[in-house]
């Protein structure tokens, strides 16, 4: 499995989405725009980057192939963003355009 070397979390201040996060894989690939959000029964979910098509949909930019990867990487962006809160760190007010960003 692929290591992911650094996380970082920036909380937001939003009924559902918790913050956004970016995480680097083997010091070498970053990706940004990943999504914490407070799902049903405040269950916790990482939603991956995503643009929204001409059809109003999104989709996916990129996305773990496997269920084990994509396991992996949720456990580590939420405790990571369960340290962040635990730290004091102050959530920032949702910008809508950063979570639609073409």
């Amino acid at each position: 499995m692929l290591h992911i070397t650094e996380v970082r979390v920036s909380l937001r201040d939003d009924a559902k989405l918790k913050a956004f996060a970016s995480i680097t894989i083997e010091d070498c690939f970053v990706i940004r725009g990943l999504k914490v959000i407070e799902g049903n029964n405040n269950r916790m979910f990482v939603a991956m980057p995503s643009r929204k098509r001409p059809d109003g949909k999104h989709q996916d930019l990129a996305h773990p192939i496997t269920k084990e990867m994509r396991q992996h990487i949720e456990t580590i962006i939420i405790r990571k963003y369960e340290d962040e809160k635990r730290r004091g760190a102050r959530p920032q007010e949702l910008d809508e355009s950063e979570i639609f960003a073409d």
